[in-house]
Parts: structure tokens; sequence; C-alpha cells
């Protein structure tokens, strides 16, 4: 397949950002939908899709939320027209029969094995929750994901059945570029590079 352009590697991201100001606009569920229908097409590890995204956007919603932010947190995830917790289902193996029907044993490399699900579970849902990033950006959104929360209150408000854990949060929404910082510096290649 042909590479993308410039301008559409610039809106993934040379030009993105992580945003913490917000312009107002509201996100619709049409492009939540939408979004979480660009995100699931990642891989993730025998397609075992663990992440499950919870779409914040009420005000009752935002409310349960609050009290679990930390305190530099709260202005911009409670301005924000919508948050998505990435957690993963601790029970996602139970759905490799449908999610991996090439392999008749897929569920057994998980059952009964603590370590494998938390590996699993966990980095799959930070796959997906990177997915969710590059769907926002590429459908004109802004994003602002961040760790700054307590996961125990997350889990409890918004997963009560135990078998779902957070990971990391998104605001979502149309960022105020005069709010921005300059960009902060990255690495250069070889000092996170090699090549074997």
């Amino acid at each position: 397949m042909p590479p993308l352009t410039d301008d559409a590697i610039d809106q993934l991201f040379r030009n993105a950002r992580t945003h913490r100001w917000w312009d107002g606009r509201p996100v619709g569920e049409d492009t939540l939908r939408a979004i979480a229908d660009l995100a699931k097409l990642g891989p993730t590890s025998a397609n075992s899709s663990p992440g499950r995204f919870v779409f914040v956007v009420s005000p009752e919603a935002k409310e349960r939320l609050r009290p679990h932010l930390d305190e530099g947190n709260v202005r911009q995830t409670m301005s924000a027209p919508a948050t998505a917790i990435v957690a993963y289902d601790t029970e996602f193996y139970e759905k490799l029969g449908f999610l991996a029907p090439h392999s008749k044993d897929a569920r057994s490399w998980f059952a009964g094995k603590p370590d494998a699900i938390e590996r699993a579970g966990f980095q799959g849902s930070c796959l997906q929750g990177a997915y969710l990033i590059m769907a926002a950006r590429a459908l004109g959104l802004d994003c602002g994901p961040m760790g700054g929360f307590d996961r125990a209150g997350v889990d409890a408000a918004f997963f009560p059945d135990g078998k779902t854990k957070s990971n990391f949060l998104i605001n979502l929404g149309y960022g105020l570029p005069e709010k921005l910082h300059p960009r902060q510096p990255r690495f250069a290649f070889e000092e996170f590079c090699t090549i074997a």
C-alpha cells in the first residue's frame, strides 16, 4: 500500500499534541462509534481484544469520575466533551472461540494462568488505547491521554463486577491550540533505537 500523504502524517503525528483545553464542541455518539470501529481493527495477541472502553460523556458519569481524578487532571477532564476509560477484561479469553476461531485451544493459553491474563490484558489494552488515539486523530479530534487517577476508585465506579480493570484515560474533543506549550524534547534515533 502507498504511504500516507505528509498532511495525513502531520495530523496523526507531527502536529498532533496532548491537549488539556477544549473549545466546547461536543463529540457525538456517531463519532465515538466511528473511533471505536477503527480502533478495534488493530492487532492484539491472538486477536484477544481485551480492551474495553467506557466513553464518559454525561454530566452524571463525569461526576462519578471526578472524585477519582488527581487534582491536576480535574479541570481538563471535566471540561472535555468525552473521556475514554481504557480498561481490560480479565476474562477476555472466554471470547477467544469467537475472536480466534483458527486456534482450537487459544482459551487454554490463558484460563487459570493469572500472569498470562494480566500480561495480555494490560498489553492489549495499551495497544488498543493507542489505536483509539490514532483513530480519534484520524477523524479530526484531539486527545489528552493521562494516567493520573485512582484506578481502584474508577474500577469500583465503572466496573463493579470486578472483572474489568482500568488502565488509562483519554480526554477527547477539539483542543485549543493557543493553550499548547511548545513541544517537549524527543530523543534522537540513536538514543532510543538500535538496529541489530
